[in-house]
Formats: C-alpha cells, structure tokens, sequence
C-alpha cells in the first residue's frame, strides 16, 4: 500500500512514464502521479500535498526551475525533496539549479538505478520509514519490495557531482577529419550529432531528420544502444548552437547488406513536445535539406 506521494513532470509523456515504471517496479510505497508542464504541476501542488517532486527543466509554459522557485516559496514545500531531471547538464545550470534549492540533479538519459539512487538519497529516512511500515500491509514477499530493501540497505558511496556538459564551442562532437564516420552517402558539410544513452555516447552523422525523428550513420566499432532504449539527441545546429532533444531507440539497421558492413543505421524517435524546440528544430531541418540540395 502506498504512503507516500510523487508528482513527475515532463512535457514527454514517454519520460513520465519511464519514471512512473521505475518508481512502481522499485518503491511500491510511492504512489505517482504526472503533469506535463510546470503549470500543471503548480495547479495539482496548490490543491494537494506530495511528498517528491522530480521534474524536468525545459517545459512549455512554466519550466522547471520558475516551479523549482515558486515551491521553495511555499511553506509547505520549503523542505520537500526536488529532483531536476533534464538533458541541461552543463555547470551554469546545475549552479543555477543549486541556487534555486534543488535537492539533486539527474541528467537524461538515465537508468532505473540512477533515479533509484537519487531518489534514496533525497528521501532517506522518509522512504526507509514508509517500506517499514509497509512490509505488514503486504501480502506475501512482493518482487518490488524485495528490490526496494535491496536498494535501500546496499553499501553506496557519495554520490558524485554532475559531471559538466563541455560547451558547444569545445566540440561536443569530432570534427569532420576526425571521428565522423566518413560514408559514401554522407555529402559535405556535415552534419554531426552526438547520442547520449545512460552509459555510452554515439558519434554519428546526420543522414535525415524531420519533426518525429532522426536518422544517424555510426561507426560499428562504437557502443550501440538496445531497442527502446532512452536517448538525449546533441546536434550542432550552427553558430555555436546546440539542440537537446529527448527520444528512443526507434530501429536499428546495417547501412550494407554485408554482415562485415562497417556502418550501421539509427533511428530515434523523438517525444518533446515544446514547442520552443520544435521551432528550433524546423530551422535546423530546413538548413539541413538545404544543404543536401
């Protein structure tokens, strides 16, 4: 039986349910429940009280850090744990992220284990408590709790500091003479991007890309990601730009039909819904196609 309660906030519902997953499978005793803007979530705040806040930055209407500010403004929310969940990784954010009161930071793409972590150590005492109490409420020994009292009574060293995101001017991704995969499809200039995944990053290039998805070409010799698998897209959209957007897994395909083929093809499918980076992202397309021409 739940006792405590957690309030997800994202513009994509695909990462709100990933979190949801997470907490159902791992802390049964936190009910969730989402919001996809900060709005909303200002909106379900004021009517009710939760006990976990984990939150997105880049939100339309009301981002993450304006309710991060006006939470710390309420009384009642003063000392409620705050976890910002978002692809911002760079120091000025996590500084500005600090400032404001957040309690962690937890960068995209993560893992279970990841969020797992962060939130015991937001929570602490709090969720040992509350699966305490829970065991006798629960019929038989559950999977879930089980998991959940593993994770809570594990040995775990600090937890170390966000690991700074270097800026677009320091080259997030290899220049073209370096580390791009160099394909007979690939024409110039090129169009870089950089996959990150919760334990690998994908040197690619750009083959295509609209408003749902991308498609990259990689070399073989990198570490691939498995179907579905959560990513945060880097694509160097020029002038020092840098465009973070949020998708999955969507296919992946060998470019040749050889079994030997030194390339492979990635789709990822993207699930933002803000429209600020959907704006950006029809400028990046248009330049793209224009430069195919």
């Amino acid at each position: 039986m739940a006792t405590l309660k957690a309030l997800v906030v994202d513009d994509a519902s695909f990462v709100r349910d990933l979190v949801k997953r997470t907490i159902r499978q791992r802390f049964p005793v936190i009910e969730t429940t989402d919001a996809q803007n900060g709005r909303r979530a200002q909106s379900l705040m004021s009517r009710g009280m939760y006990d976990l806040i984990l939150c997105d930055w880049e939100m339309p209407e009301m981002s993450g850090l304006e309710l991060l500010q006006w939470m710390r403004q309420q009384p009642q929310y003063e000392k409620v744990p705050f976890v910002m969940i978002t692809s911002r990784g760079d120091k000025d954010h996590v500084i500005e992220a600090v400032k404001e009161g957040v309690s962690e930071y937890l960068g995209k793409p993560f893992s279970p284990e990841g969020l797992s972590n962060k939130i015991i150590k937001v929570m602490g005492s709090t969720l040992t408590a509350a699966m305490g109490r829970s065991r006798k409420s629960m019929a038989g020994p559950a999977d879930a709790f089980k998991e959940s009292a593993a994770l809570l009574t594990q040995k775990r060293g600090p937890v170390p500091a966000p690991a700074a995101q270097p800026a677009p001017a320091a080259g997030v991704f290899a220049p073209p003479s370096a580390e791009a995969p160099k394909t007979p499809a690939a024409k110039s200039p090129l169009s870089l991007a950089s996959i990150r995944f919760a334990d690998s990053t994908l040197k690619s290039v750009v083959k295509d890309i609209n408003l749902t998805e991308v498609r990259v070409i990689a070399k073989r010799d990198q570490a691939f990601p498995g179907i579905l698998e959560q990513a945060v897209v880097d694509i160097e959209t020029g002038e020092g730009q840098m465009a973070r957007l949020n998708g999955y897994v969507h296919q992946l395909q060998a470019v040749d039909k050889r079994q030997d083929t030194d390339f492979v093809s990635v789709s990822i499918r993207f699930v933002d819904e803000d429209p600020k980076k959907m704006e950006e992202l029809s400028r990046f397309i248009a330049r793209f196609r224009a430069g195919k021409r």
